[in-house]
């Protein structure tokens, strides 16, 4: 009797004696047997070239090559992990990122070795892959074959860096028994087949590439397509051109594809969907409408703590249904918050109790952060999942996603979620990319900012949020901050922290509206200087201000 595989080494062994394509890369092609013995030679590799009692561990900084994901495999077959270090960190943080994993290799390329000039790195052995030295290193050892054996479901094989927000990035752990899992329910979810194929053009230095791209594929015998880098003119190409079926996405890539020239044939392709987080449901509506493709939006943090899933009935904007276990609680009291009312175009009517955290109090796979038990305190308390994720729950069950704790803006004592203005303002016709967060208020709290990648008119905005029929009263942003394009991280997420660092004192055109008025105009270094200081709403009470006690943690 045939036995369900544990392990991500028993997948790659599983691989052995495939012949048929599976790893594209350029225009460079492996079949599915070329990789699983690429991943046993370096396997073999690792093994020799790991010090005796040494941790484990391989630090993996490379773009999306073949061979990170022959790495990936190597570590599985011999009992290692990976971290993957992050390209966009630099100097002595980049150096921290590997002393922290405690990687004695660490894999990289030609292109990345002046990010680690002058870097303090003792006892950490490069190997860099586009070298002759490591041809001539790995010849040796090309007739190794696949032994699973050695590897356990429990074994460390991911060590990937959450965002570094409130501190230095935490690495999250994920075993191979976990991430084989999540690749066979994927497969069970979308149906992948082993004639699929998947595209990967998010950075396997993420989660997200390796847990739902990677993963599944592997699980279920599919192909792999590489992009080095994400790539929004390339995206339509590259599916065509490896016959893609799947991808993944997080950030702001789907609007960043929507921004792309429309042409006839935006429907001529195999893809047929799309899975990620942050598209919004106004794009991924309009991602289906433009390329046919459907888009599913799903949840999980990043360290495998808590997920939602979509299912049908799920309401336009709502994530999924809340699964057992997962409940929206008051981070002050950890009571239960209220359930949302909504009204019949969809708004929200009471965020201000409604909105908190999302937590798991019921079982879960999140398995800790390395060496971090600071961190791994702050995930579990009272003996449940924290998930730093802000949502609300409506009368039926379903969760809406509500943004990040820290993107909570309270604006004249009512708490806003940040992603939800964020949704409203993303119609604007002139956007391309949206970010709102808070900056503070020159009395108490905050004020709403938004930064638009685009163009802006600032008439047409105003005539534009006067008809959105879910923008509460309170919703409307105070600045307008218009960038030619939105500062974004590796992964293609915003850097909002650096947004709202900068707030409105920076070099790009900023469009504020004054208090008591309706319109807006340009704000001037007077404004910021002068007025804008002292500035108070007239429609706001003393008693409103006097009340609220400032910024929510």
């Amino acid at each position: 009797m045939e036995t369900t595989p544990r392990t991500i080494a028993e997948l790659v062994a599983a691989r052995w004696g495939d012949h048929r394509p599976g790893l594209w890369c350029g225009d460079r092609v492996l079949t599915q047997h070329e990789a699983a013995a690429g991943a046993a030679a370096r396997a073999a590799l690792l093994a020799d070239l790991l010090p005796a009692g040494a941790v484990p561990h391989v630090g993996v900084l490379l773009d999306n090559t073949e061979e990170f994901p022959l790495w990936l495999g190597a570590a599985a077959l011999a009992g290692a992990a990976v971290a993957g270090i992050n390209p966009t960190r630099r100097g002595p943080e980049l150096a921290r990122d590997v002393r922290h994993t405690e990687c004695r290799i660490l894999v990289t390329e030609r292109a990345r070795l002046p990010l680690l000039a002058g870097l303090d790195l003792p006892g950490v052995r490069l190997l860099v892959t586009d070298t002759p030295e490591y041809g001539a290193l790995l010849a040796p050892y090309s007739g190794a074959v696949p032994d699973p054996s050695r590897a356990a479901p429990a074994d460390r094989l991911l060590l990937y860096f959450t965002s570094g927000s409130t501190g230095a990035p935490k690495a999250a752990i994920c075993s191979q028994g976990r991430l084989t899992a999540a690749g066979q329910a994927l497969v069970r979810q979308f149906g992948v087949r082993a004639d699929d194929v998947h595209y990967i053009c998010m950075p396997m230095f993420h989660g997200n590439a390796v847990i739902a791209d990677w993963a599944p594929a592997l699980a279920a015998g599919a192909g792999v397509a590489l992009r080095r880098r994400f790539s929004a003119s390339a995206f339509l190409p590259d599916v065509r051109r490896y016959r893609a079926t799947y991808f993944t996405y997080v950030g702001r890539a789907i609007q960043y594809l929507l921004a792309t020239e429309p042409r006839p044939d935006d429907r001529e392709h195999p893809l047929r969907l799309g899975f990620g987080t942050e598209a919004g449901a106004a794009d991924a509506a309009a991602f289906e409408r433009r390329f046919g493709a459907r888009l599913v939006e799903g949840y999980g943090s990043s360290e495998g703590g808590a997920a939602v899933q979509w299912a049908p009935g799920t309401p336009r904007g709502a994530v999924g249904p809340a699964g057992p276990g997962l409940a929206v609680l008051d981070p002050a009291t950890g009571r239960e918050c209220p359930r949302a009312v909504l009204d019949r175009a969809g708004r929200l009517l009471n965020g201000d109790e409604a909105i908190g955290e999302l937590v798991n109090r019921g079982p879960n796979p999140f398995e800790g952060y390395w060496r971090n038990p600071a961190a791994e305190a702050e995930r579990r308390r009272g003996g449940a999942y924290w998930t730093g994720d802000l949502f609300y729950r409506d009368a039926d069950g379903y969760l809406y996603f509500a943004g990040r704790t820290d993107d909570r803006i309270r604006v004249d004592g009512e708490n806003l979620a940040a992603a939800m203005i964020e949704n409203i303002v993303a119609r604007y016709a002139g956007a391309r990319a949206v970010a709102v967060y808070g900056v503070p208020d020159p009395v108490t709290g905050d004020q709403v900012m938004a930064t638009i990648a685009g163009s802006f008119d600032p008439g047409g905005f105003t005539e534009f949020l006067a008809a959105q029929p879910d923008l509460g009263t309170k919703m409307a942003p105070r600045f307008v901050r218009v960038v030619e394009r939105m500062p974004v991280t590796a992964t293609n997420k915003i850097e909002r922290a650096r947004l709202r660092r900068e707030g409105y004192r920076c070099a790009d055109p900023v469009w504020w509206r004054p208090p008591g008025e309706e319109s807006y105009r340009r704000l001037t270094r007077e404004d910021a200087e002068g007025p804008l200081a002292l500035a108070k709403d007239p429609s706001i009470s003393c008693a409103a201000r006097d009340s609220n006690p400032g910024p929510a943690d």
